[in-house]
């Protein structure tokens, strides 16, 4: 060899050389970017969805005097601070409100003087409003008012006292007698009070207001009647802001008294609801006043509401909570169904009923604790010990979101029984957000399965076939058509499911049945008949071409399942399979639904599934086959016992690739189903899938709410569901590949 032929050879080698690092290389880099892509997604889910399960933590303010001697404050009624935390306001049971400013440490800079003999007192801490009975039979109500302006671009916050109800007292019994009890419920512009007199009677008054059309005033007119079966001892009155119920505490024994109709006023029954080895110290109302929470003396907390069952509604015990210590003041939070306890050693602990959870526990206060508040936005919190007042600053942004609410059943307010739940918004002021993931991660699971239960077998049969019994002339056109297929965009699915073949499916019900029934047992009968044709016939046909005989098979008993629909559905069942359905056999049925989206996601689902399968059935060697063939193995049996085998490594791929590709899919399933989180297996009724919740309600989540962070968590546990589907589908391929490598 020359030396000009040594140098172009050694030359070219370096280019190769240079060329293969090059490809190792960027084909390494890129495998390294796109598992950094995967750990910067996987960590951004965690970083939006960590604030969630921060515990509640709650930081020591200001402390200070709100006046000189204690002796002169009287008992705190109410104790509260407007939504800037800067003035603390508080009624006391002698008829004197005071406004105190936080950055001028506690100065008092507002006061109003009740006038009358106050005898009794109520509050209502919903609506921040307190009455005054007096003992002529009359009450006050007043409530604080803050006027914010900004003179000079400088925020100023003007307190006062109004009257809600008129600055005239109101006349609660028409008898005069003293009030020694109160209680006061609003709703709207009506007004209920009730009250036990000096002599013991009970006395409801409803005040029904209405707005003068001309002065545009609220006019109120009063109703009043006795309160019946009171008994003797009467420790505590409390009415409900829908002015439905009116709780009568004695003792450990609760009078419920129903109070809708004032003219029909009635006691429904009477319950024991103290805690085992305790007394019931207070009745409170949780947000909303649906919910009835029973504090002890022995620390233990219980909460009640409605229950209907057997067609009765009635007050039941739904979960208890334990405080560290002998309850002295509870209070519930604003617009969140949580509450706070002070016990009796200064232990303060912030629960959330819907989680049944307890997230927060310390020793805060010392052992006299008269009052105890939370600010509007729920971010400060007020005790009161004597004339010491102390703030404490309370990070709890999402009390409601715990692995318990949010993995197992929760009993809401209003519900029969503890249900997986997921409904995060509604038109009403009081509603819970509801946000179990139980529901919309069966429906992903349920929503795959449909899909794989069509897809698969078609998809492997095809490939099977395709790769192993069709021409090659064929299969060059079968192949890429299908494969074509998976270039559809799924919205046209979505779309044609929704709009055609859902109204189509409810319209020939008992057709679409007779179709998948019968069109796998024609092909079967097809086959059969095939085989027992004689020769000559058979030999027509072009090896690798005898499915081409199927498609005039198909469309006809397509045709014909369609055809006969309308007469077999007036046959068996009265002209109505819906109702023949939903009437006889208590199975609900909803247009979008399962049939449908395992239709439309199965023909999403086949072009991948039948690429890989049939890629791994083509390729296995032909020397295995043709080994196989000349022992004398029939053709079905190469099959089944060696090519199959082979390839089960990459068929098992295959339908894990389907599986990963119909649970992330979205556009079919918002478009294909009643997008309705419910837990039915039903093959009739629709479902929700994490990726299509997250697509109707991410636009409009407030971010950083906890709705917003929890569909980052459900694209959390989305990514999780691919990840381990992806992990077992790899760890069992290498098994399969590692024992049938041998082969």
């Amino acid at each position: 060899m020359s030396t000009e032929t040594q140098t172009l050879a050694l030359s070219g080698s370096r280019r190769r050389w240079f060329k293969d690092r090059l490809a190792h290389i960027g084909v390494t880099t890129g495998g390294i970017l796109v598992l950094v892509a995967l750990l910067l997604i996987f960590f951004y889910l965690l970083y939006v969805v960590k604030p969630i399960f921060d515990d509640a933590r709650v930081e020591p303010g200001q402390e200070f005097s709100l006046v000189e001697s204690a002796s002169s404050m009287g008992n705190t009624v109410l104790l509260g601070v407007e939504e800037q935390n800067e003035l603390v306001y508080r009624f006391n049971d002698r008829g004197e409100v005071n406004f105190y400013s936080i950055p001028e440490k506690g100065k008092r800079i507002y006061s109003v003087q009740v006038e009358g003999d106050v005898t009794s007192v109520a509050r209502n801490t919903g609506d921040k409003m307190v009455a005054y009975g007096l003992n002529d039979g009359r009450f006050m109500v007043l409530s604080p008012k803050f006027n914010v302006s900004y003179p000079d671009n400088i925020r100023t916050i003007k307190p006062e006292v109004v009257f809600p109800f008129g600055e005239q007292p109101l006349v609660l019994d028409e008898q005069q007698r003293s009030l020694s009890q109160l209680s006061i419920a609003r709703n709207g512009d009506d007004l209920a009070a009730a009250a036990l007199t000096a002599d013991g009677t009970g006395v409801l008054t409803r005040f029904a207001g209405k707005e003068n059309f001309i002065t545009g005033e609220v006019e109120l007119t009063p109703t009043q009647v006795t309160i019946p079966g009171l008994p003797e001892q009467v420790d505590q009155l409390l009415l409900t802001p829908n002015l439905r119920f009116l709780f009568v505490r004695s003792a450990n024994e609760v009078y419920i008294y129903d109070v809708r109709n004032i003219n029909k006023l009635r006691l429904r029954n009477v319950l024991t609801m103290n805690a085992v080895g305790g007394n019931i110290s207070s009745l409170s109302l949780l947000s909303g006043g649906n919910s009835l929470l029973v504090a002890n003396d022995n620390g233990k907390v219980s909460q009640w509401f409605e229950v209907t069952r057997d067609g009765k509604r009635e007050f039941t015990f739904i979960r208890e909570f334990e405080a560290n210590g002998a309850i002295e003041q509870i209070t519930s939070e604003v617009n969140r169904k949580g509450f706070i306890t002070a016990s009796s050693n200064g232990s303060l602990d912030i629960f959330h009923t819907t989680g049944g959870t307890r997230l927060f526990s310390e020793k805060l206060a010392g052992d006299q604790v008269s009052a105890l508040a939370i600010s509007p936005r729920n971010s400060m919190l007020l005790l009161l010990e004597g004339n010491t007042l102390s703030t404490f600053h309370v990070e709890n942004e999402h009390p409601e979101v715990t692995w318990r609410a949010m993995w197992t059943k929760v009993w809401y307010e209003g519900y029969p029984e503890p249900q997986y739940v997921w409904q995060s918004t509604s038109g009403s002021s009081d509603f819970e957000a509801k946000l179990s993931l139980v529901p919309i991660s069966f429906g992903t699971i349920k929503a795959a399965f449909y899909a794989l239960l069509f897809a698969v077998p078609i998809a492997v049969a095809g490939a099977v076939y395709t790769a192993y019994f069709m021409s090659s002339g064929l299969r060059k056109v079968v192949k890429p058509t299908v494969e074509i297929m998976e270039a559809l965009p799924t919205v046209i699915l979505g779309f044609l499911a929704g709009l055609w073949l859902a109204p189509l499916i409810e319209t020939h019900l008992p057709g679409m049945v007779i179709l998948l029934v019968m069109l796998p047992l024609s092909i079967l009968l097809m086959a059969f008949v095939w085989h027992h044709l004689p020769k000559r016939i058979r030999n027509a046909v072009p090896e690798g071409w005898q499915c081409i005989l199927l498609l005039p098979l198909v469309v006809l008993v397509g045709w014909m399942s369609f055809a006969f629909s309308p007469l077999v559905e007036t046959v068996f069942f009265g002209g109505n399979a819906r109702s023949f359905l939903t009437n006889e056999l208590g199975i609900g049925f909803d247009q979008r639904n399962s049939l449908v989206v395992g239709i439309a996601m199965g023909f999403a689902v086949i072009p991948t599934i039948f690429s890989i399968a049939e890629d791994a059935v083509f390729s296995v060697p032909r020397h295995l086959t043709n080994g196989s063939l000349a022992l004398g193995a029939t053709t079905w049996q190469t099959l089944t016992r060696v090519v199959m085998l082979t390839a089960s490594p990459g068929i098992f791929s295959a339908v894990m690739m389907g599986l990963g590709r119909a649970v992330g899919e979205t556009m079919i399933v918002l478009m294909a189903t009643g997008n309705t989180p419910v837990m039915d297996f039903s093959i009739f009724n629709g479902m929700r899938t994490l990726a299509a919740n997250i697509a109707v309600e991410m636009p409009e989540a407030e971010v950083n709410s906890s709705h917003y962070r929890v569909l980052f968590l459900a694209a959390f546990v989305l990514f999780v569901f691919t990840f381990l589907f992806n992990t077992v589908a790899e760890f069992v391929r290498q098994r399969l590949r590692d024992k049938y490598s041998s082969m």
